[in-house]
């Protein structure tokens, strides 16, 4: 699916590392740079650039140890209760200066746990599952390992879940994979789209696109829009380059758009500086005359909207720019203002079904002898309306309905036959009476 994946780790890739008490955090890896988690430690990046995702690194001083793959154990349970433990102070009897001055001195997190292990009074009462969380807590506390992931399309959408919901307008990863379905984004299709989720939308676009198609965004900036999500994802050029960008006043076809002068008279033109500078004007002045020209052109395949603005105000805008039966989705975390936009294009004949839907979603803990949902989860990942554009051909003929018309009567054989047969009921009625 990920046009983004990568096979090692580049020079100027943004990674996403999990750390052992299940945080994610961004690092950008550059050549010659120290990358610095705070409250965790730091390390030189270069140890990473060429290696493969998803590996477990260990931080020792400023270098990275590379682990081996911990293998999944099987964990025994035995007749062991936890109902006799108390937990109070004193079955523990490191302190937290004592902890404080072995960290200090160099002791390996390891060993560090295992004299918290060896020191507790009542270790040897907990169950075999209490013992495996008991160290886990203890490493995630304690331990400088890490985890590199993929910044993939699913792994950017759950960290700004986790991270920042509001800011991706509480767009789920089950939430994005059905936008993008219903949308029917594939590649060599052209789309609009309307995003205020830092880029959420676009990236998944584009990333689905693969280098083929269009992506015409609109936003309500006169530079392109700052799409933080795409600065994650690691994209090659011919992916992104599919991307363009115009703004609410550029893409009125009445509008006329106020740009620097390009050309000058041949004695106006004083030095070879102020000549390449007309000429880079005049191409970024191109470019906003062709990709005016093709949104006026229309007929694109489809129109993806997570915006804070009105959604039907949006859609109206955009509307006659759509090709018959293209897809129209529309996201957002609130259902009344879905409901109250499918009201108005259910009254409307050039919109084919709106309808609303609700993605769920729920993870499950996948361990020997422990499987079961989480705990705690997600309530929603916001709403999301989908519809089709109905386009009417005004050249398409219409028969005309006569006001004489009535339906051809049966054959004359057909109605002797029945005719026939209700004399014949009646004859045997009489013989039977």
């Amino acid at each position: 699916m990920s046009n983004s994946s990568r096979s090692a780790i580049q020079q100027g890739h943004s990674v996403l590392i999990r750390l052992p008490n299940g945080d994610v955090k961004q690092i950008k890896v550059d050549k010659n740079i120290t990358a610095a988690i705070p409250k965790f430690g730091s390390f030189y990046c270069n140890d990473l650039i060429g290696q493969p995702y998803g590996l477990t690194y260990e931080i020792v001083g400023k270098n990275l140890k590379l682990l081996p793959p911990k293998g999944l154990q099987e964990v025994e349970d035995t007749d062991a209760t936890n109902e006799l433990i108390n937990d109070c102070q004193i079955v523990q009897p490191l302190t937290v200066d004592e902890i404080r001055a072995l960290k200090q001195s160099g002791v390996h997190s390891s060993d560090i746990i295992q004299k918290q292990i060896d020191n507790h009074a009542n270790f040897a009462l907990k169950t075999e599952y209490s013992k495996e969380k008991y160290k886990k807590r203890k490493e995630a506390k304690y331990s400088k390992i890490f985890t590199t992931i993929e910044p993939t399309l699913l792994n950017v959408c759950e960290y700004w879940f986790v991270k920042d919901q509001v800011r991706i307008r509480d767009i789920r990863s089950d939430t994005l994979s059905q936008m993008l379905n219903l949308a029917n984004i594939h590649p060599g299709g052209k789309y609009l789209l309307v995003d205020d989720a830092s880029g959420l939308v676009a990236a998944g676009i584009l990333d689905r696109l693969g280098g083929e198609g269009r992506l015409l965004a609109i936003c309500d900036t006169e530079s392109p829009p700052a799409f933080h999500v795409l600065q994650q994802m690691n994209f090659e050029p011919h992916i992104t380059k599919t991307l363009a960008s115009l703004n609410w006043a550029t893409a009125l076809e009445t509008h006329n758009p106020i740009v620097p002068p390009s050309e000058l008279a041949a004695g106006e033109v004083r030095s070879e500086r102020q000549k390449s500078r007309l000429k880079k004007r005049k191409a970024i002045n191109d470019v906003l005359e062709n990709t005016r020209q093709e949104l006026f052109a229309g007929e694109f395949d489809g129109l993806v909207i997570a915006s804070e603005y009105e959604p039907f105000s949006i859609i109206e805008r955009l509307f006659p720019y759509v090709a018959g039966s293209a897809p129209i989705v529309v996201h957002s975390p609130y259902v009344q203002i879905l409901s109250d936009l499918q009201t108005r294009l259910r009254s409307l004949p050039q919109y084919l079904c709106p309808s609303v839907t609700e993605g769920w979603l729920r993870k499950y803990q996948i361990l020997p002898g422990r499987t079961h949902p989480m705990m705690a989860m997600s309530g929603s990942g916001g709403f999301i309306l989908h519809t089709l554009k109905i386009h009417e051909n005004p050249e398409r003929e219409v028969p005309p309905v006569s006001s004489e018309y009535q339906p051809d009567a049966p054959p004359q054989e057909l109605l002797d036959e029945s005719v026939g047969t209700s004399e014949n009921a009646m004859v045997v009625d009489e013989t039977v009476s």
